[in-house]
């Protein structure tokens, strides 16, 4: 499966002229990502879109403006959660009576979907995965599965995803996110929790290779919460798909929080010394769909060859970049590994 365009929106600038030296810092734990002014959107239907369906249609219509797509295939854990809680709130304010539709319709996980489909007039394949934290993987999986049946056919994948104050402060309570942590130090304090983040990316995937950015080769995602299990799959991924070389970026979703990194940390240890090790969630924050962000920058560096010093975690004299294996994970539970080349 092959990349030919991609677009972004996170908390950092990815979108138009893209940015990535300076880095936003992150405020009251969280990392808010940069809406961009949409075009071509009815003012009438922006004013009642939610904040994950803006950044849905402000990374896919364009690139579904410049392209024909056969389909649309969105991952996402939570769609417009905020818009789902303000309608469940106006049922008990109104004692179910007359309410008003647009929240519940926004609030849907496939608003972002049919809201792209509906604006661009395209009468696909429509698709929206709700996984957690694997949403955006099993879009990957179910575009390639089209595609291997239909190779001449492209597809719009992608993966969005807000933060909501109702799943922020219920994350909170669990532990999985601190108020107080920044991405500045996020790697260094050594504490439980990491800070929360939002975003959205998009891809135009197809099975031809001409003029492509990128290529997936390979997808691979389960659930463990065994660290013996995680290496094992790993280690097994390594040996089919990407045998260590040179040229090559380990892109790793460690995310700041003490528990967590002994998964990451695990894996690394597979190449040893052999490959530099970038991360990226001091720049989005954590949030389900966070490998869609990293599949992005794994296109950017494949494109610039090279990633701006503050990704990675050791020193490096890696002068191009030619491979990229990407692993990355969710609250401990849910794994994935995604191996992009030129």
């Amino acid at each position: 499966m092959y990349i030919h365009q991609h677009t972004c929106i996170s908390p950092q600038q990815t979108n138009g002229l893209i940015q990535l030296e300076e880095i936003s810092i992150s405020a009251d734990g969280k990392l808010l990502a940069k809406e961009p002014v949409l075009e071509g959107v009815p003012p009438a239907m922006l004013r009642r879109m939610s904040k994950a369906v803006r950044m849905g249609i402000g990374t896919g219509l364009p690139l579904l403006k410049n392209n024909v797509a056969d389909g649309i295939i969105i991952g996402t854990a939570n769609g417009g959660m905020e818009d789902c809680i303000i309608f469940l709130n106006q049922i008990v304010d109104y004692e179910e009576g007359l309410l008003a539709p647009a929240a519940f319709v926004q609030s849907t996980p496939n608003a972002i979907a049919g809201q792209l489909s509906l604006i661009t007039k395209n009468r696909g394949y429509n698709a929206t995965h709700v996984h957690n934290g694997l949403a955006f993987e099993n879009a990957l999986l179910d575009a390639q599965m089209l595609i291997s049946g239909h190779s001449h056919k492209s597809y719009l994948v992608g993966g969005v995803d807000e933060i909501s104050s109702y799943n922020y402060n219920i994350d909170c309570l669990a532990g999985w996110y601190s108020k107080i942590k920044t991405n500045k130090h996020l790697y260094t304090d050594k504490t439980p929790a990491t800070i929360a983040g939002e975003g959205a990316a998009m891809f135009i995937v197809n099975g031809s290779p001409v003029n492509a950015l990128a290529q997936i080769k390979a997808v691979s995602l389960f659930h463990s919460t065994d660290p013996g299990t995680v290496v094992g799959r790993f280690k097994d991924f390594i040996a089919e798909w990407a045998p260590v070389a040179d040229n090559t970026i380990f892109l790793s979703g460690e995310n700041g929080d003490l528990r967590q990194t002994p998964l990451y940390e695990s894996c690394e240890e597979v190449f040893g010394s052999a490959i530099p090790v970038a991360r990226f969630k001091h720049v989005t924050g954590e949030y389900p769909t966070a490998s869609s962000f990293a599949l992005w920058l794994a296109c950017y560096a494949l494109k610039e060859q090279n990633l701006p010093p503050h990704f990675y975690k050791n020193e490096h004299n890696l002068s191009q970049v030619d491979r990229i294996i990407i692993y990355n994970q969710y609250q401990g539970m849910q794994h994935s590994f995604i191996f992009v080349t030129q």
